[in-house]
């Protein structure tokens, strides 16, 4: 199945048409980065807290926001933290962890009602999906379909965010095999925008990052953006303008934005020093090579 849509994404983007959007789901994979800066546990609360207060100091730079249910949601929605201007985005994924996998496996979270979240402000949804070499593409293509379906119905942009991830069966691989992999299977399924892991990480020979960027170009069919998992904070913003230099639109990323100042001693502080000038360069960055 192919669709092609023309879907008005303007509400999750920039001016210029580039896309600058923060990702504040992460969900237990947060609790393990304020882990690793005090030695007592994590609470809910705390993680709830940092969500919260990166969404008020943030998203008046951003051209969009992506909050989680389990954590903050509701409580972004009550608090009315998202500024006016930027595009709220309800993470539509259930987490489903496993022995060795902080998220092993993933599932539409039915708490996420289209028509509900809509009415609560939101313009967008996402969905990320595990793509593995040794798993039928069979699920996820059935998945994603049932998501884009009902995001549409609802009036809603939809979001993906396929990740390639090690076989279960402990075959060799090459995850930057699999990312192409998976824009190829799942980059035409109809959804508004694809969300992609950076090549290589942003780690690597320029010319190679770029010509595996302008391959994914070549198999979305949809604008796509780059997320900031596993690529180092500092490496980001070059590797956000040599996916963009290729066909990609922008960014929805949360670690490189503001991973710095988890455990600050003052986290306001730390996020209108650090954090805000981060995100303000990179929305700078796509607005310049996006558009040009």
């Amino acid at each position: 199945m192919t669709v092609t849509t023309k879907t008005d994404l303007r509400p999750i983007a920039r001016p210029s048409g580039a896309f600058a959007m923060l990702a504040v789901d992460q969900r237990e994979a947060l609790r393990v980065m304020i882990g690793e800066t005090q030695s007592q546990p994590v609470s809910d609360a705390q993680v709830t807290d940092f969500k919260l207060r990166a969404m008020r100091a943030l998203t008046p730079h951003a051209s969009a926001v992506l909050v989680d249910r389990q954590f903050a949601w509701e409580q972004a929605v009550e608090a009315k933290v998202t500024a006016a201007g930027c595009g709220l985005i309800a993470a539509a994924d259930q987490f489903i962890a496993s022995q060795d996998e902080i998220v092993g496996d993933v599932k539409i979270d039915t708490e996420m009602v289209p028509a509900r979240v809509r009415e609560q402000g939101a313009v967008a949804m996402k969905l990320l999906v595990l793509w593995r070499p040794d798993e039928s593409a069979d699920g996820r293509i059935a998945m994603v379909d049932e998501f884009v379906a009902r995001c549409r119905n609802a009036g809603l942009i939809s979001i993906i965010e396929p990740v390639a991830r090690k076989p279960r069966d402990g075959r060799t691989w090459n995850v930057h095999d699999g990312i192409l992999a998976a824009a190829k299977e799942l980059g035409s399924r109809g959804a508004d925008l694809y969300k992609a892991e950076v090549p290589q990480h942003g780690q690597g020979d320029e010319a190679d990052i770029r010509r595996q960027c302008a391959d994914l170009t070549r198999a979305i069919a949809s604008p796509w953006v780059v997320l900031s998992s596993g690529v180092p904070q500092e490496q980001f913003p070059t590797a956000v303008e040599w996916a963009c230099r290729e066909g990609a639109s922008g960014f929805l990323a949360g670690r490189a934005v503001w991973r710095a100042v988890i455990g600050a001693a003052d986290l306001d502080r730390a996020l209108l020093k650090d954090a805000v000038p981060r995100l303000e360069r990179l929305a700078a960055l796509v607005d310049r090579v996006v558009t040009a």
